[in-house]
């Protein structure tokens, strides 16, 4: 049998660089944020120290379609500071009992800990994306600053923030062509909100929660972050223009847009694409 352990694996460097990044962005202020990572049995297996249960915990969800499916997941009450420093306490590997309303921890949460309070809504999630694309297998949830802004001052409409957010900057109709999804405002940690957030979760890979952050999903956790981090720096460069004033005097086009999607083989959300442009006074 292997003697390799799973705190020495590339699945807990992943989620130790990327919660460091996130916290370091100030994306995920005290214990704000969590991120969860499907893994496969033939990642977990190799390890020596992931083949025994070590305590069982409850899941406020049927998530029996998930059954016997393992995930790396950040955990309740939990900086995102001191994962880098002390993985084994501050996240867990999980496998979803047969049951479907409990998980299995098989590694890590080493001083009691259980998954972060919105696990649920993460695995309603898993489960919408993997019918989208069984590729992914990364939910992330965090507080970028500027886009938590515009939800304050922007009507909750997800044809307005797409068509802002595609048009600050070249790259964002590429990262996220669909645009971005947009649910109600909603109380956190419910499975109302997870199932909400799901469902737009069908149509849309970045989800934001009005006045409190945005839900992403990708491949992998690079691909999922810099998702992420692509509709953050729109909308900070949003926010800077309207620090400077608000007033536009040239902009991105949607002719504009539909020849970036065009070279890179792309085809943006139908509804977003045409509108009224953002130039005043044009």
């Amino acid at each position: 049998m292997s003697q390799q352990k799973f705190i020495d694996s590339p699945y807990v460097e992943e989620m130790c660089k990327i919660t460091h990044g996130l916290y370091t962005h100030g994306w995920d202020e005290r214990n704000g944020g969590n991120v969860s990572y499907r893994l496969t049995k033939e990642e977990v297996s190799q390890y020596a120290d992931t083949n025994k249960v070590l305590r069982n915990v409850p899941i406020d969800f049927d998530a029996s379609e998930l059954a016997g499916v393992y995930f790396l997941v950040t955990g309740t009450g939990r900086y995102f500071k001191n994962v880098i420093d002390n993985p084994e306490a501050e996240t867990g590997l999980v496998q979803i009992a047969a049951d479907g309303h409990s998980a299995d921890i098989l590694w890590g949460y080493n001083d009691g800990a259980q998954p972060t309070s919105e696990f649920p809504s993460h695995l309603m999630t898993h489960i919408n994306r993997l019918h989208k694309d069984s590729n992914q297998r990364v939910v992330m949830h965090c507080h970028p600053t500027n886009l938590i802004a515009m939800s304050f001052t922007l009507p909750l409409d997800e044809k307005t923030f797409s068509r802002i957010l595609w048009k600050m900057q070249a790259e964002s109709v590429v990262v996220f062509p669909e645009g971005l999804g947009v649910i109600p405002y909603m109380t956190p940690g419910t499975n109302d909100i997870g199932e909400a957030t799901a469902e737009k979760m069908k149509d849309f890979r970045a989800v934001l929660w009005p006045h409190h952050g945005v839900f992403g999903a990708g491949d992998s956790m690079d691909e999922t972050y810099g998702l992420i981090e692509t509709i953050e720096k729109a909308a900070l460069i949003y926010t800077t223009i309207r620090a400077q004033g608000g007033q536009c005097l040239q902009e991105i086009t949607d002719d504009d847009l539909a020849d970036l999607a065009n070279r890179f083989g792309l085809t943006p959300n139908p509804d977003f694409l045409t509108g009224k442009s953002l130039v005043e006074n044009k």
